[in-house]
């Protein structure tokens, strides 16, 4: 060892630990995001119960619910894109039961069928509850004209169909409606990367820690 390999050596060990920090860290966060993802998956599987009184976006997140009542004739399209399927609208309804009124996501026909008439009578809904994170500053309004909206904005939709602004996502209803096809609330959409992002940052300190290596070497063999 030489005084010229001190400061090398001491870079290479800190990077090497930091990197290492930084994908031990990832891996924890993988446990927890697996927990976490466990837990919304049983969730959503879970028995369905009635209505709630009141809802909360926090505790009553993906809560599945059953309840029967009635479809009203307005309803709201937005426009949604499926992998391997392409784009389509979903039809979002107000329903009725209980004497209050929810918004149900029915599901998604193609752009090219025309929209079904609303069933008649009373309808046994199952899905979840779910306030979906879609707007951002980059979504565009809705498009009244061409009668086309492009996320699902709970609050705002529930002004424009006069309900709560509590919104269930389908799973299945009794009768069901052939031509709407339910969009059921899943856990595919929640990303889960920090395995890669470990991978990436325990490789990086390998190269880190080989490079470290190759210039002690190099300055040992320019120093003999």
């Amino acid at each position: 060892m030489t005084k010229r390999m001190i400061l090398p050596l001491l870079f290479g060990l800190i990077g090497c630990a930091i990197l290492v920090s930084l994908g031990t860290w990832q891996v924890k966060r993988l446990a927890w995001k697996e927990a976490m993802l466990s837990e919304i998956d049983a969730r959503i599987t879970a028995q369905a119960v009635a209505l709630p009184a009141s809802l909360g976006k926090q505790d009553d997140l993906y809560l599945p619910v059953q309840a029967t009542g009635t479809f009203g004739a307005d309803r709201i399209r937005v426009l949604v894109s499926q992998k391997k399927v392409g784009a389509g609208y979903r039809i979002i309804s107000p329903f009725t039961t209980q004497g209050r009124t929810i918004m149900v996501d029915r599901g998604v026909i193609p752009i090219a069928d025309m929209l079904p008439e609303p069933p008649t009578g009373e309808v046994t809904v199952t899905g979840n509850i779910h306030w979906p994170q879609e707007v951002d500053s980059y979504t565009p309004d809705p498009d009244e004209a061409r009668d086309i909206w492009f996320a699902r904005d709970v609050a705002r939709m529930a002004a424009k169909l006069g309900s709560e602004p509590v919104l269930l996502i389908l799973r299945s209803a009794t009768p069901a409606t052939p031509e709407i096809t339910p969009l059921p609330v899943s856990r595919a959409g929640i990303p889960n990367d920090h395995l890669s992002y470990a991978i990436t940052w325990f490789s990086l300190a390998v190269i880190w820690f080989g490079m470290t290596v190759f210039l002690l070497w190099r300055i040992r063999q320019r120093t003999v």
